[in-house]
């Protein structure tokens, strides 16, 4: 029996499905972006996770955990950011036979630059139909789905 707070599984499956149209609509309204010819927002996404490691390296499967890519993919997408002299790699410093990646001086700038556009899209797109209390109150509500994800 379901209190009237529980939500059911219908309710549930709505709310997901609402909340992953809007993910897809917001992202290829936001590759449509004349700047991101050049680099696919799936590159730009490799580029923004490397910018908030800490000590400015990581690891592929550590960054592969934050984005929704096969390993194999983003392993080939690394090698094209590298020739391309967006990314770098170097022998992992607590495991040899690792690899840890970081950006180069290159792709730090690119990185910025679209990443103010890419916040500017993202503000074009979504201001006109929320308001900043609204926009506060999904960024609380994504914020505590996620944190019940963490194991």
């Amino acid at each position: 029996m379901h209190s009237s707070n529980n939500p059911t599984p219908k309710q549930a499956a709505e709310a997901w499905e609402s909340l992953f149209r809007v993910q897809v609509g917001v992202m290829r309204r936001l590759q449509k972006d004349a700047e991101f010819k050049d680099l696919t927002m799936r590159e730009y996404d490799v580029l923004f996770n490397l910018t908030r490691c800490p000590s400015g390296w990581t690891r592929l499967n550590e960054l592969n955990e934050h984005l929704l890519i096969s390993q194999p993919s983003l392993s080939r997408m690394v090698d094209r950011l590298e020739a391309r002299g967006l990314v770098k790699r170097r022998p992992a410093e607590q495991d040899q036979r690792g690899v840890e990646l970081s950006l180069t001086d290159e792709g730090r700038e690119v990185q910025k630059r679209l990443g103010r556009i890419h916040v500017r899209g993202i503000h074009d797109l979504l201001t006109p139909a929320l308001d900043r209390d609204e926009l506060a109150t999904l960024k609380e509500l994504t914020d505590k789905v996620l944190a019940s994800l963490t194991d």
